[in-house]
Order: structure tokens, then sequence, then C-alpha cells
């Protein structure tokens, strides 16, 4: 078993134009405040990082890290989630997507697609040049259109959209694979990497790539009335990060999972901040450190009614309540003793010899 490390907080929700929250010491000098140990950096913000930087230059990273831990902070991990996003678009997304996109990429996918793959490469230099094992990101979708299709679709859609979607990102997970960095998809409604069949699609068509790991979040699950318990079962092995964020799914005569084109406060399905939702973080925490999962418990506000100010404040003491020190030893071992095969044949009923 292994005692899960934190708390950290995902950057990208604070992020503002405001101090302290327009800066990285700005950051670092408010979370420090808050109670948290660690920040996930979100890598499309130039304000935190220079990614390419980050990627050529040791010195540089170096510079970030003592930075960073001069707050008494750690960077957990780095995220590209943005720029996973945009490594797999379907056309009819073009238009909205291109929002994440800087400007001379806009209006021209193939230009934009390779933007966003040549940023993955440099996440990966970046990670290992920050001593960061695991990295963050998202698959982007070509299939998600198809997710409750009208018309039916066409036999071999799926085999030629996870074949092309595992085409684009093996050159990516190669890239990961040599800097000795694991490549955690979120996995999530309106990626092609939305539950635990379709991650099994994508880790077959990368022939069990072993880069392709998980960054487990239960609110995704809520949302898609998934098991999230029982997916800590399946797939902890692949799990290396986590996401401490919160849901609830109240469906009514009227709305159910697909939400009526609400708003997210109007919604059957919506985040909420972690303890003000249905998700049971007590069994989450007690089995992702009963399965020895090596994870960073970070927050990620996001949340339709409580503000961030207080949702930063109260996310630090609401993880740390929840983190277990994992036992080293059984709480019965007074009782124990010694191995005597002669006195254990005796308790089995068996003669000695």
């Amino acid at each position: 078993m292994k005692t899960i490390k934190g708390p950290a907080v995902f950057l990208a929700q604070f992020m503002d134009d405001k101090e302290p929250f327009n800066s990285l010491e700005g950051m670092c000098k408010w979370a420090s405040s808050q109670g948290y140990k660690g920040i996930q950096i979100p890598t499309w913000e130039t304000r935190l990082i220079d990614l390419k930087k980050a990627a050529e230059s040791k010195t540089y990273c170096d510079e970030l890290k003592g930075k960073v831990e001069s707050y008494g902070l750690q960077i957990t991990e780095l995220s590209t989630h943005l720029q996973g996003q945009l490594v797999a678009v379907h056309p009819a997304y073009d238009i909205m997507f291109d929002n994440f996109a800087p400007d001379e990429y806009k209006n021209n996918p193939k230009e934009r697609t390779k933007w966003a793959v040549d940023q993955l490469m440099y996440a990966a230099k970046a990670s290992r040049n920050l001593d960061l094992d695991v990295h963050g990101t998202f698959s982007g979708a070509l299939l998600w259109h198809t997710a409750h299709p009208w018309p039916q679709r066409p036999d071999g859609l799926l085999e030629m959209g996870f074949t092309e979607l595992a085409k684009r990102w093996l050159p990516i997970l190669n890239e990961f694979d040599e800097q000795g960095v694991d490549v955690c998809y979120e996995i999530h409604p309106g990626e092609d990497l939305h539950d635990g069949v379709t991650f099994e699609r994508f880790l077959d068509h990368t022939h069990h790539h072993n880069r392709v790991k998980i960054l487990y979040d239960p609110s995704h699950f809520v949302l898609q009335q998934l098991d999230y318990i029982e997916y800590i079962d399946y797939y902890h092995d692949y799990i290396k990060m986590f996401h401490v964020k919160d849901a609830e799914f109240n469906p009514t005569g009227k709305k159910g999972m697909f939400g009526g084109y609400g708003d997210w406060r109007d919604r059957a399905g919506r985040y909420r901040h972690p303890g003000d939702g249905h998700v049971d973080f007590k069994t989450i925490f007690s089995k992702l450190t009963e399965y020895g999962c090596d994870v960073w418990a970070v927050l990620e506000w996001e949340c339709c009614i409580k503000s961030p100010e207080q949702g930063a404040k109260e996310g630090a003491p609401f993880i740390q309540k929840h983190i277990i020190e994992a036992t080293q030893k059984r709480f019965d071992d007074f009782a124990g003793s010694e191995i005597d095969e002669n006195k254990l044949k005796r308790i089995l009923g068996l003669k000695n010899d």
C-alpha cells in the first residue's frame, strides 16, 4: 500500500488577470497560504511556464522548480489538456476548439494539429527536465459525435476512428517513452477516451503502449452513471494521476444525462465542490491507497454553486482529511508468532511425521 500525496491544486481554473493569480510566484504564494503542498501546472498558461523553453533548457527548469520549492511546494505534474484536445478534432467542432489555439493557427485545422503535437513533444521533454514521471492530457475526439448515433454507425467506423486516433498519438507516446514519462489521459465525456471500454479500445490500438495511463476523476463518471468505485478495481494499475472533483446527478421527469442543453447549474448532472456532491471520496481514497496507487490528490475546482475562493480554502483540508497514512503493520500482529510447522499441523489436525 502507498500513502497518497497531497493536498495539491490544479491552477488552471484559478488563473486571472488580477494579482496574485496572474503570475507563477503569486500563485505559489497563494497556494501555499491555502495549505497546499503541490501545484499542477497548465502549460498553455505562458504566465506560469514557457513550455518550449522548459523542453530545451534544464537550467530554466531547475530555476522554475527552485522558485516553486521556495514556497514549500512541489510541481506535481504538467498538463496539456487543451493541446491534447487539439491532437484530434472532428470538423464539426473546429470553430469552437479554435479558441484553444494561438491566433496564427486558427481556421487552419492541419496546422493547428501540428502545433498541438509539437506542444505534446515539448511537454515530454519539459516533464523530464522537471524530474516528473507523469503527465496529464486529453485524447481528443474523432468519434464523439457518434456516441449516441442516429442513423446508426456504419460497420468499420469505430475501427477506423480508433486506428486514426492511435496513429496520431503513437509518435507522441514514443517520445514520452524515450523521456521516461507516462501519459495520463483524463477519461472524460467529449473525448474518445470517456469510459473503461473506450480506454481499452485505445490501449488495444496502441498495442498496449506502456506509457498509456489514466488520470482518474470520478466526477466524469457520475455524469455518465458509471460505477466509479468498480472502475478503480478494473484499472488501478493504470491510474497514475487523480483529480479530486465532485459531481451530482439529479434526474427529473424533464431532464437526465443529456441535460436538455441547459447551463451547468440547470443540468441533472453537474460538477460540485468536493464533499458537496454525490462522490464517495472516503471509499475512493481507501481503494487508491489499498491498491498502492502512487498519485497526488489534486483539487480541480469546478463548481456551479460555490465560489473559487471558498472552494480553494476548503479544498486543502478536505483532501488532507481523506489522505490515509498507509499502515506498515497488521492490527493483530501482537497476537502472531513465528512459523512453527509442527504447530501448524496440529492446528489443521494433521499428524506429525
